[in-house]
C-alpha cells in the first residue's frame, strides 16, 4: 500500500499515530506497521460523517513544507498556578477564645452602676472587692485589679479610669489566664515575674481570715510571700525561665486554687501554694541551718540537713550552679531562702516533675542531656564509702547498675535520659539510691511488693511533700507547746499519759508559732533580693 506524502501533511491524526507507532521503539517489522497502519485509516474512514447536501467541506489545513518539532511540556514543578483560595478558620488564640455571645456593654453597664454606690465614685483597695464580684472574677484579683488601673499611685480608682481599663481588657483578653496576665503583670508585659506576685498576696496577708494572726507579727510577711511566690513558680513555671505565660497559668491549677481562698477561711487547708503550715515547716528547718543568721546558708550549711543524709557531690552540684538562681549568689557559694524552698521542696518530694528535673540537673555533670555510666558511678562511689565507714557492705556497681537499668528501662542503652525517668515513675529510688544513703537503705529494707503497689496506685493520694509537712508540722508545734508550757511551769502538766486533743493543738498552732518565730528571728530584713 503506497501512503502518499501529502496524506501525511494534511491528516494531523494519521502522523500522531505514526509518532505512537515509532514511539520507543528501536526496529518495527513492516507487516506489522503495515497492519496497524490499514486499521487506523479504515477507522478514521468509519469516523468521519456523511456529506449533506447544500454543505461543504471545511478546508484543508495547510501546513509547513518541512516538518516542525512538536511542542515541549513544560515539567510539573515549573508550572505556576494560582493560589487556591483557601478559607482556613483561625486555631491558635494567645488570648483565650473570643466569646461571640459575651455582651461587654452590658457588663461595662453593670460596672458603672457599682462605682455609682461608692462615695465619689473612687474605690479604695477594699471597695474593689465589689467591683470584682461585678465583674464576675474572684475575690482576691481585686489587688491586680486596682493596680492595674492606676490605684496603687492615688489611692483609688475612679470610675473612669476602672471602665476604660476593663473595656481594654474585654476587647483583647477572652479567657481568666490572658486576663490575669494582663491585670498583674507589668504595662506591655505578657508574662509574669516574682515581684509581680507581692502586691496579690500582700493582700492575701492582709485579708484573708486564716492569717489574722499575722498582723501582730509583720515581719514575717515578706517570709510568707516570698514561700509562696517560690512554690508558685516551682509549680508552674515548667520552662525554668523566670517568667510565667498565659500558657503555663492555663495547665496548672493556680487560678482555681487562688479562687478557693474566697471560700476557705482556713489557709492551711489549701495545702497547694498558700499553706502557712507549709511555710512554718520550710522556715524552721531554714532556720535550723543557718547558724550565722544572715538568711544565706553554705554548703556546709545545707550539708547538715537531715543529719547529713544528702552527698556532699550531689551539695556541690546544687552550689555549682545547675538549679540555683543568681550569679551574684552562686560565686559567693552561698544559698538563699528563695532557693531552699526548691531544693526542700524537691529533696522531699522527688515524684514531683519539677523535683525530677531538679535532681535530673544535678546529676548530668556534663551538660549533655543524658546520664552517663561515667556519671552514674561518680555519685555511687560517695555511697559506697559512707557505707563502708557505717559496716554495711556495698552492692558492687555494676550489679546495682543492672538493678537500676532494669527499673528506669532507658530507651537506649547505657544512656538515662529525663523522659526515662519520668516515664518510669520510680524516679525517687532512683535518685536516692545515688545520693541520699538514709533513704536509699529505706527503700532497700522496704518490702517490693509494697513498692509495686505505690507504683500501680492512681489514687488522689496525698504527695510525698504534703505528707512531709503535716508530719513536721506536727512535730514541730508538740516541740513549741512543750517548750512553752515548760517555761511557765506547767510542764509536769504536759508529761501526762494523756494525748492533747487535735483541736487543742489547732487552736494553739498559729498562736504558739509566731510567737515561736519571733523569738527566733529577732530583726529580720526583706529576702531574696538577688
Amino acid at each position: 500500500m503506497m501512503i502518499k506524502e501529502t496524506s501525511l501533511r494534511r491528516d494531523p491524526d494519521l502522523r500522531g499515530e505514526l509518532a505512537f507507532l515509532a514511539r520507543g521503539c528501536d526496529f518495527v517489522l513492516p507487516s506489522r506497521f503495515k497492519k496497524r497502519l490499514k486499521s487506523f485509516q479504515q477507522a478514521q474512514i468509519q469516523s468521519k460523517p456523511e456529506k449533506k447536501p447544500g454543505t461543504s467541506l471545511p478546508p484543508p489545513a495547510t501546513f509547513p513544507s518541512s516538518p516542525q518539532p512538536l511542542p515541549t511540556v513544560p515539567h510539573v514543578n515549573n508550572v505556576v498556578n494560582a493560589p487556591l483560595s483557601i478559607d482556613i478558620p483561625r486555631f491558635y488564640f494567645p488570648e483565650g477564645l473570643p466569646d461571640s455571645c459575651s455582651n461587654h456593654e452590658q457588663t461595662l453597664t453593670r460596672i458603672e452602676t457599682a462605682f455609682m454606690d461608692i462615695e465619689d465614685q473612687k474605690a479604695d483597695i477594699h471597695e474593689m472587692g465589689k467591683i470584682a464580684k461585678v465583674c464576675g472574677c474572684p475575690l482576691y484579683w481585686k489587688a491586680p485589679m486596682f493596680r492595674a488601673a492606676g490605684g496603687e499611685r492615688t489611692g483609688f480608682v475612679s470610675a473612669q479610669s476602672f471602665l476604660e481599663m476593663w473595656r481594654k481588657l474585654l476587647d483583647n483578653h477572652h479567657d481568666d489566664a490572658s486576663k490575669f496576665i494582663f491585670l498583674l503583670a507589668k504595662p506591655n508585659y505578657s508574662s509574669l515575674e516574682q515581684e509581680d506576685f507581692i502586691p496579690l498576696l500582700q493582700d492575701v496577708v492582709d485579708t484573708h481570715p486564716g492569717l489574722t494572726f499575722l498582723k501582730d507579727a509583720p515581719e514575717f510577711h515578706s517570709r510568707y510571700i516570698t514561700t509562696v511566690i517560690q512554690r508558685i513558680f516551682y509549680t508552674v513555671n515548667r520552662s525554668w525561665s523566670g517568667k510565667i505565660t498565659s500558657t503555663e497559668i492555663r495547665k496548672s491549677n493556680f487560678l482555681q486554687t487562688l479562687a478557693l481562698l474566697e471560700e476557705e477561711e482556713d489557709i492551711n487547708q489549701i495545702t497547694d501554694y498558700f499553706s502557712y503550715e507549709h511555710f512554718y515547716v520550710i522556715y524552721c528547718k531554714f532556720w535550723e541551718l543557718d547558724s550565722d543568721h544572715d538568711l544565706y546558708i553554705s554548703q556546709s550549711d545545707l550539708s547538715r540537713y537531715n543529719d547529713q543524709a544528702s552527698s556532699n557531690r550531689i551539695i556541690e552540684r546544687i552550689f555549682s550552679g545547675a538549679v540555683t538562681r543568681g550569679k551574684t549568689v552562686q560565686e559567693e557559694g552561698r544559698m538563699s531562702y528563695a532557693d531552699f524552698v526548691w531544693f526542700l521542696i524537691s529533696e522531699e518530694d522527688k515524684r514531683n516533675p519539677t523535683s525530677i528535673e531538679y535532681w535530673f540537673r544535678c546529676m548530668d555533670v556534663d551538660g549533655d542531656g543524658v546520664l552517663s555510666m561515667y556519671e552514674l558511678e561518680y555519685f555511687y562511689e560517695e555511697q559506697c564509702e559512707r557505707m563502708e565507714a557505717m559496716g554495711i557492705e556495698p552492692l558492687p556497681f555494676h550489679d546495682l547498675l543492672c538493678q537500676m537499668l532494669d527499673l528506669v528501662k532507658p530507651a537506649s542503652d547505657g544512656k538515662i535520659t529525663l523522659r526515662d525517668l519520668k516515664r518510669c515513675r520510680m524516679a525517687h529510688t532512683f535518685y536516692d539510691t545515688f545520693f541520699n544513703l538514709e533513704k536509699y537503705l529505706d527503700h532497700e529494707q522496704r518490702d517490693p511488693f509494697a513498692v509495686q503497689k505505690d507504683v500501680e496506685n492512681d489514687g488522689p493520694e496525698p504527695s510525698d511533700w504534703d505528707r512531709f509537712a503535716a508530719e513536721e508540722y506536727e512535730t514541730l508545734v508538740a516541740q513549741e507547746s512543750a517548750q512553752s508550757q515548760f517555761q511557765e511551769g506547767s510542764f509536769e502538766d504536759y508529761d501526762t499519759d494523756e494525748p492533747v486533743p487535735p483541736s487543742e493543738f489547732g487552736n494553739k498552732g498559729s498562736k504558739i508559732v509566731t510567737s515561736s518565730l519571733s523569738e527566733k528571728c529577732g530583726k529580720l530584713q526583706s529576702v531574696d533580693e538577688e
